[in-house]
């Protein structure tokens, strides 16, 4: 499954060695990329804390493939300044109900991040302390960031008084 690049780095064989938490894996301009079992994405960011020091989350957002199925991608940014790697993580998500472990427990910086997708795609983030949208007031409707939002908006009607 991991080619021969992929196979000498230590921490993508230690995951790939988790059963069915690494479903592809590839290098693109010397960038890894490691597509996860979303069940897993908890145990994975972990492991990378606790065993290969990735003391960073640079970043969490989300990717909208609409039409396409499986509609939603959420992409985590883990950063080793110790060790000196930056990797790639993936979780694909159903269009219907998308919803994923947060990962607020292995690295408090997930708690806006998640928060964002969430408040932009509609991604729920089980057990995250404070799941509420961030960007938007709270009565707006939608998402806004999924392509399948409309483009000037929720047309309202409004009535003179």
């Amino acid at each position: 499954m991991l080619t021969e690049e992929l196979q000498r780095i230590p921490h993508v064989q230690a995951l790939s060695a988790m059963p069915g938490a690494v479903q592809e894996a590839t290098v693109h301009l010397g960038e890894v990329t490691l597509m996860i079992d979303p069940e897993q994405i908890t145990a994975v960011c972990r492991k990378l804390r606790d065993e290969f020091a990735a003391e960073r989350l640079s970043g969490i957002t989300g990717l909208d493939w609409y039409p396409m199925e499986p509609r939603f991608e959420v992409v985590y940014l883990i950063h080793s300044i110790r060790n000196r790697y930056r990797l790639k993580l993936k979780c694909r998500l159903p269009g219907e109900s998308p919803e994923i472990e947060s990962i607020y427990e292995v690295w408090r910086a997930a708690d806006w991040y998640e928060r964002e997708v969430f408040d932009l795609f509609g991604v729920t983030f089980r057990n995250h302390p404070n799941l509420k949208r961030i960007l938007m007031p709270e009565d707006w409707q939608g998402h806004p960031l999924r392509k399948d939002f409309p483009v000037h908006g929720h047309k309202y009607s409004y009535r003179a008084e």
